[in-house]
């Protein structure tokens, strides 16, 4: 039975980080899951020759539509940019490179690396997100838009050191996920990376469906995936080596006071924690109730060894 009234909104606000003082109604909500019901579905039936402007018809309506996602989602967020953007430095290595970002959103990401000495091109699928969001105007920062899947039918190949995206993956058509790793494997300079982070299968959904309790994403998020099922595809994308993109500084210390420096401070970490992590998903897939498994999967992230989103650096070619 669908939650309603104060219960609905609480859900909503906390979903989406809206503020707690915030003016949202529960028709405001019930349109918005209305709305992006229907859209989700002809995000799903487009075919590939109709679907670049599929999705951009579809974005440009849901924010054009509901007006107070561009404008209130994010602010209850009170962790400032360094910390919530910090260790994509880390996982994109130091300055100066060049950084193309797929959906930038609000531009926050994309904005964050620019101020801090990177040569960045931010991207989006509709004129209602990106640069219209970004108060700012950055020297070393431009803008564009793409598809989200075909970059190298909208940049040279072999033009970038990093790509990136944030909370983008979930929403592509499934049946694009393997021309989106291979354009951007194509768009890569040599060891070249793709750093991205999207939501785990297994703690979702986590689109609006999560405010009515579902039990998969019905929503915009058309797929959300396990571990497993992205390095097969990062692989199949000829990338040479994947690993885990964002090492907690406690875990890096705790190894460097047991004289482990060396693998604190290399990539070989990342592969073993992915190991580690597509062992711990592999037990969690035997569970054959879905909703035990995301119980397990949720006490599993309270001890921080599991999370709810996917972070992974897929490269061209590895170095230790």
């Amino acid at each position: 039975m669908e939650p309603r009234g104060n219960e609905l909104i609480r859900r909503y606000k906390a979903n989406y980080n809206i503020p707690f003082d915030a003016d949202v109604t529960e028709q405001m909500i019930l349109a918005h899951w209305e709305l992006e019901r229907q859209l989700a579905l002809e995000l799903l039936q487009s075919t590939p020759e109709n679907r670049w402007i599929t999705f951009e018809r579809c974005y440009t309506r849901l924010y054009a539509e509901l007006d107070w996602l561009n404008r209130l989602i994010g602010q209850a967020n009170p962790t400032p940019p360094p910390e919530r953007f910090g260790r994509w430095i880390e996982a994109i290595g130091p300055p100066p490179k060049s950084v193309y970002e797929i959906g930038s959103g609000k531009g926050e990401l994309i904005s964050y690396l620019a101020q801090n000495g990177f040569d960045c091109k931010g991207t989006e699928i509709t004129r209602e997100r990106g640069r219209k969001h970004v108060t700012e105007l950055h020297p070393n920062l431009s803008w564009g838009t793409s598809d989200g899947v075909h970059l190298d039918r909208f940049e040279p190949c072999e033009a970038y050191d990093v790509v990136v995206s944030n909370q983008v993956v979930e929403h592509l058509h499934p049946e694009d996920l393997g021309a989106h790793l291979k354009a951007i494997f194509g768009i890569l300079k040599a060891e070249g990376r793709y750093v991205f982070s999207t939501p785990h299968r297994y703690t979702g959904p986590h689109d609006i469906s999560q405010v009515f309790k579902l039990d998969e994403p019905k929503g915009m998020h058309l797929k959300e995936y396990t571990y497993r099922e992205l390095v097969e595809a990062i692989r199949g994308a000829g990338f040479s080596c994947t690993y885990y993109a964002f090492i907690s500084r406690r875990l890096r210390e705790l190894l460097v006071r047991r004289g482990l420096d060396r693998l604190a401070r290399t990539n070989r970490l990342g592969i073993l924690y992915l190991r580690f992590l597509l062992a711990l998903e592999g037990i969690l897939s035997a569970i054959p109730v879905l909703r035990l498994r995301r119980l397990f999967a949720k006490a599993l992230r309270k001890l921080h060894v599991f999370s709810d989103r996917i972070s992974l650096v897929a490269e061209k070619e590895f170095t230790s």
